[in-house]
């Protein structure tokens, strides 16, 4: 009989952190199953940072459980170390040692034998494309460079789950594109992995995404689920005047957004029923010529529906 929980990474449940009179985690419950890219997506001052640091034992939560890989945290810290690898979005290695040097630095901190570390360094070095680079002092490369030996060094020690706090957000789009493949790669080959971003495209390539909000998680779920639970609210106006259109309709009740997004407008209404026929019917009163249709809801609007949604109640409340 299976044992409940057993395929999952993580579990935490009522996760808080206070620091003095600030809520940063406030009640997170979190589940994040095995070999998945799990997002976490949210603005500066979620609690992204903090949750992490939570899941990972280097904060002791206020309240609540956490237990990852089995082991209970942060009763159990000590022994997660070894089957896990951090990331942050600041370059961690050694600028001074070349790219060879860093990564058989870290096999040694992680107890890797001669022959272990010759062995592994060897694959990493061929795997991120530094075959041309071993001998380069590192903080010679640019940022994709090093954000790769960076993912290169946390993964020594082949950690059965890896946690990544926006590693990606000084790095070019191209760079981007090539480190999330590596994560997918990671992925197929077991590996779960935990990453925190601001980047919507980013998130939209998780299994999984939560969204976090001053520290309350508001959404949960994968990327495509979340869109469509929002069909209908997502609507296209193409309007002569679109600066006035967007004017009209923000002040509409029951609009949570509207953006300009080139000669058009994308809004997002809170809910679905006539949503449409309501804003044409505002344009046309405005003296504004526009045409309306619901379009595919995707994971801006799932941010702004979750986030905005919970400040409009709160405000009400």
């Amino acid at each position: 009989m299976p044992v409940p929980g057993a395929d999952d990474a993580i579990r935490a449940r009522g996760l808080v952190k206070r620091f003095g009179g600030l809520v940063a985690v406030d009640h997170v419950d979190l589940t994040v199953p095995r070999a998945h890219v799990y997002g976490f997506l949210g603005p500066n001052g979620s609690g992204k940072s903090t949750t992490i640091r939570m899941l990972c034992g280097l904060l002791t939560p206020s309240e609540g459980d956490i237990e990852v890989l089995g082991l209970r945290i942060p009763a159990q810290a000590d022994a997660l170390r070894l089957r896990i690898g951090y990331m942050t979005q600041k370059f961690s290695l050694f600028e001074d040692l070349t790219v060879r040097e860093n990564l058989e630095f870290l096999a040694a901190v992680y107890g890797l034998s001669r022959t272990a570390t010759r062995t592994r360094v060897d694959e990493l070095v061929e795997r991120y494309h530094f075959a041309d680079r071993q001998t380069q002092l590192a903080g010679t490369m640019s940022g994709g460079q090093k954000q790769r030996l960076a993912l290169a060094g946390a993964v020594i020690h082949a950690p059965e789950m890896l946690f990544l706090d926006e590693p990606t957000s000084a790095v070019d789009p191209e760079s981007r594109r090539d480190f999330w493949e590596k994560l997918f790669e990671l992925a197929d080959g077991g590996t779960t992995l935990l990453v925190s971003t601001h980047y919507m495209d980013e998130a939209e390539r998780c299994h999984r995404i939560a969204i976090l909000d001053e520290g309350v998680l508001v959404a949960d779920g994968a990327p495509a689920q979340l869109a469509e639970a929002l069909r209908g609210r997502s609507l296209e106006v193409r309007a002569a005047q679109p600066r006035r259109a967007q004017q009209v309709l923000a002040r509409l009740p029951g609009v949570l957004s509207v953006a300009q997004i080139g000669n058009s407008l994308r809004v997002l209404s809170a809910a679905a029923t006539d949503s449409a026929e309501i804003l044409g019917d505002a344009l046309r009163g405005a003296g504004l010529a526009a045409e309306v249709h619901a379009v595919h809801a995707n994971l801006e609007d799932v941010f702004v529906a979750a986030t905005r949604s919970r400040t409009t109640a709160g405000g009400d409340a």
